[in-house]
Order: C-alpha cells, then sequence, then structure tokens
C-alpha cells in the first residue's frame, strides 16, 4: 500500500471520512439488527435453542474466520476494491432476510453476510491507517470509537422500533450497506499495494511474534469481558431486584455512553498519556469494574461501574488497533488489521463458552470476582512492559520495530 497516500484531498474532505466511519458501524449493527426480533424468528420458523441461536451469531464465527482472507485480499489489491465489495455484500447478503421464509436460507445468507463484514471490518480499519497519520490518525480513530459505541446504541433501538411490524423488517436496514458502497467509489481514492517483490520479502511469521501476539490477546481478552458484561449483566442485576427492561438497558448502555466520550477525546489522551500508560489505565479500570460488579449491590454503583468499563475499552480498540498496524511491514498491513477481527468476534463467540461455566458452578458475583482477577493479571503485565511512543509527526509506518520493553522478556 502506498506511502503516498493519504493526499491533501482526503485529509480535507468530508465524505471519504464520513463514509468510513459509517461503515465502522456495520459490524456493531451486524448482531444488534437481529436481537431484538430473534423470538419472533424463532417462533415462526419453529427453530429452536442452538438451531435458532445461530442466527445471531453466524455472521460473527464467519467474521473471525474470513478475516485473514479479506486482509490478504487488501494486502493484494489495495484497498478500496474489497472495502467497495464487502459493503456491496453485506448490503444485498443482509437484506436478504427481507424475503427469506425459510430457516435454512436465512441461515445461508448470513454466513454470506459474514463475508461481507468482514471485508468491511478490516477495509476501514486499514482505509483509516491508510489516510492519515500521527495526530490525524490518533483523531480519526477515537471518532471511529465513537461512531461504533453509538451504532451499539442507535441501531437496535432501529431495529426494535421496525421490528413491530415484522421480523423481516429489520433486514432491511442493512440495506444500507449498498448506497455506502456507492459513496466509497465515489469518494475512495485508488490505493496501490505493495509492490510484489516487497510482498515476497515478508513473511506471515511476522504476526506471531511476541509483541503482535499480546497486542492481539488484549484484543481478544477486550471481547470476552465486553461480551461477559453484555450476556450476564441482567442476571445480575435481576439478583439485586432490578427487572424492568428499561432500566436493565439505561444501565447496560452506561458503557456505549463512556466509550463514545472517551473516543472524543481520544486524540488528546493519547498525546498526553502515551500508549503504556492508556494500556494501564484500561488494566485498571476493568479492574476496579468487575470488582465493583462482583461486590456491590447498588444498581447505581453497578452502572458506574460500566461506565469505568467503557473508559477503558473506549481507550484499548483504537490504541490497539493502530499500535497493530504501526508494527508490521506495509505489505502485511491488511492482514495484520484484519486479524485484528478474528481476535474479536472470535472473543465474542468463546466469552459465553468461557465465563459460563464458572458461573454455573459458583455465583454470578463469583465470575465477575473472576473477571476482576483477570483483568488484574492484564493489568500487572502492562505494569511490567513499557511501549516505545510513535512520534505525532506522519511517519512512513514502515513495521521497523519500535517496541522498548523495560526487560528483553517483557514484551506486548
Amino acid at each position: 500500500m502506498s506511502a503516498a497516500t493519504p493526499t491533501l484531498e482526503i485529509r480535507t474532505s468530508r465524505l471519504p471520512l464520513t463514509v468510513l466511519l459509517l461503515a465502522s458501524t456495520l459490524t456493531v449493527m451486524a448482531g444488534a439488527i437481529v436481537s431484538p426480533v430473534l423470538e419472533l424468528i424463532r417462533g415462526d420458523l419453529g427453530v429452536q435453542g442452538t438451531a435458532a441461536g445461530l442466527i445471531g451469531t453466524a455472521h460473527g464465527l464467519t467474521i473471525a474466520a474470513a478475516s485473514p482472507l479479506a486482509g490478504w485480499m487488501i494486502d493484494r489489491w489495495g484497498v478500496r476494491a474489497p472495502l467497495i465489495g464487502g459493503l456491496i455484500v453485506y448490503g444485498l447478503a443482509g437484506g436478504a432476510g427481507v424475503v427469506t421464509e425459510s430457516y435454512e436460507a436465512l441461515l445461508a445468507s448470513r454466513f454470506i453476510f459474514g463475508l461481507g463484514a468482514a471485508a468491511v471490518f478490516a477495509g476501514t480499519t486499514v482505509a483509516l491507517m491508510e489516510f492519515y497519520r500521527g495526530a490525524e490518525l490518533d483523531r480519526v480513530m477515537g471518532w471511529r470509537s465513537s461512531a461504533i459505541s453509538l451504532g451499539g446504541i442507535l441501531w437496535p433501538i432501529l431495529a426494535g422500533a421496525v421490528g413491530g411490524m415484522s421480523w423481516h423488517a429489520p433486514f432491511a436496514i442493512y440495506l444500507i450497506g449498498v448506497p455506502l458502497g456507492v459513496f466509497a467509489v465515489l469518494s475512495l481514492p485508488n490505493t496501490a499495494p505493495a509492490p510484489p517483490k516487497e510482498r515476497a520479502e515478508v513473511s506471515m511469521w511476522t504476526l506471531l511474534t511476541p509483541g503482535l501476539l499480546g497486542l492481539y490477546g488484549l484484543l481478544f481478552a477486550t471481547s470476552i469481558l465486553l461480551m461477559g458484561i453484555g450476556v450476564f449483566l441482567p442476571l445480575r442485576l435481576a439478583e439485586v431486584g432490578v427487572t424492568d427492561p428499561l432500566i436493565v438497558a439505561i444501565i447496560g448502555v452506561s458503557i456505549s455512553v463512556a466509550m463514545t466520550l472517551v473516543g472524543l477525546v481520544y486524540a488528546k489522551l493519547r498525546a498526553g498519556l502515551g500508549y503504556t500508560r492508556l494500556l494501564r489505565v484500561t488494566g485498571l479500570t476493568w479492574t476496579a469494574a468487575f470488582l465493583i460488579v462482583g461486590v456491590v449491590d447498588e444498581p447505581y454503583l453497578m452502572a458506574v461501574a460500566l461506565a469505568l468499563f467503557g473508559i477503558g475499552t473506549g481507550i484499548a480498540i483504537p490504541a490497539l488497533t493502530v499500535l497493530i498496524g504501526e508494527r508490521v511491514p506495509a505489505a502485511l498491513r491488511g492482514q495484520a488489521l484484519a486479524a485484528t477481527g478474528t481476535a474479536t468476534f472470535l472473543g465474542q463467540f468463546l466469552s459465553p463458552l468461557v465465563l459460563g461455566p464458572i458461573i454455573d458452578a459458583t455465583t454470578i458475583k463469583t465470575g465477575y470476582l473472576v473477571a476482576a482477577a483477570f483483568s488484574a493479571v492484564i493489568l500487572a503485565a502492562l505494569l511490567l512492559v513499557r511501549l516505545a511512543e510513535q512520534p505525532a509527526e506522519d511517519n512512513d509506518r514502515t513495521g521497523e520495530a519500535d517496541e522498548t520493553p523495560e526487560t528483553e522478556e517483557a514484551r506486548t
């Protein structure tokens, strides 16, 4: 991918950034659209248990599995074509639920939909890193985090609003991928992939260094912990007498509100604290959040705890994404950033399988205390490493090692 981009035109134009930020919300929309009408689908199509659950999770497994392929296409042909193609597939395959009448056809469309979502997730991430540099990159990555958080609030509300008409209706929202694809054609420039010789000189083994694996592991942990709150928080609130769906939703949305606000000021936080301190703040807020939820019985304190978790997560997502993108050769950047999709969505899928047995064998409180202990281990590891800072000015991000651990063994 050419170091000649970003161009002044991209940096000063609002349309490309608007397209990329809107497209970034599509991955959180992927499951959010289905959730409000999943019970209606189950009843209408006559499916039970695991079969019904696959309607809501099939796309996540596909994204996790297909992300490496999406990254390879981006490295091979540049980001523009795979992103545009992904948006079109996302819109058409997702929108197929409007006319689908059988479980088999709906499930098949969800798997195809996941292919498009994988290309969208990888494409938007790579495009932002290709078109922006330095402080500008921090700013737009913070905005991306805010956009994703807002999408997590607004898309489910819209799906629930139209879901009262028919369970088919929310699937029409996915069709937004098609016009976004058209706007991408009109606004995004062609980006040249790395020359064949440069691609031949790099190896996929570059992505398996201890430093990068540590960063992927943090993203994986982020998804496990985030989904752990989403799945088990209603059960925890029920233990303290909070069962009203509106109150449960208001408390739960504390995470998204905090993530949105942090995203808006992320660039200033990054400039003032640097990556090392930021990620330590993440570990600290996660530990405190799960400790509070596992110990207290006051709902308002749980809302405060979720806001703390949202602050840490709102910091972690843009920081880890940029750290990964800056630590690989340009010829592998697409695959490296696409692998963040694998880590993210695999973590979402496995979260109930990891935390569920612990909670089943003990209590919900104990499960959250285990999550607090896990977060404390992450914090302890982060206290042992120090990441060298990229300069705030433009840089070529050629993937040279810029990581400076305090010891040879302590690497993220």
